[in-house]
């Protein structure tokens, strides 16, 4: 059985690995050197207009949003857990609109965009196990047995009570 403890730990990993993989982007765009590519296709979706959103570079946004999942994945509780499920959906849905704009308007396919898409795509399905598994709160606990009351004493009456042994004294006559 997968625990959430295993779940908080690959997620960790993976946004690791994607904070990686986007740190690498971002550098490269801002220092001006070469991406390293097999497709071809990564020079052309980093120069192309869709690669900023108001002028912060999209490798920058996903810096930061793996950040932001590795610090979710590693806390526990209920809102680390919807928290996390929440970013995680973001970012895929973010990276399947920055891949439809790779294969449709830019024409290109960028291999370590498409590396930060399959990794935000693992995250976000491991935080909603997450979130679906262990999101349950507990039971709430039985109530606690009544404590017994003292039965009430019949009206009139006392109710014996033993007194404490006095101690005898010696008296001595003379």
């Amino acid at each position: 059985m997968i625990t959430e403890r295993t779940l908080r730990i690959v997620g960790a990993v993976l946004a690791a690995v994607g904070a990686g993989v986007t740190g690498y982007l971002l550098s490269v765009r801002q220092t001006g050197g070469t991406l390293v590519c097999a497709t071809g296709g990564c020079e052309t979706v980093q120069d192309s207009a869709y690669a900023e959103v108001l002028g912060v570079p999209v490798a920058g946004l996903g810096l930061l949003g793996f950040l932001a999942l590795l610090a979710t994945a590693v806390a526990p509780g209920g809102l680390a857990r919807l928290t996390h499920a929440t970013l995680a959906l973001t970012a895929f849905l973010f990276g399947a609109y920055l891949l439809v704009v790779q294969i449709a308007v830019i024409e290109a396919i960028c291999q370590w965009c498409l590396a930060a898409d399959v990794l935000t795509t693992l995250i976000c399905g491991l935080a909603l196990v997450r979130l679906l598994r262990y999101d349950a709160s507990p039971a709430p606990a039985p109530p606690a047995p009544a404590r017994p009351y003292p039965k009430p004493r019949p009206a009139g009456r006392r109710a014996h009570r033993p007194r404490p042994k006095q101690a005898r004294s010696r008296r001595t006559t003379r």
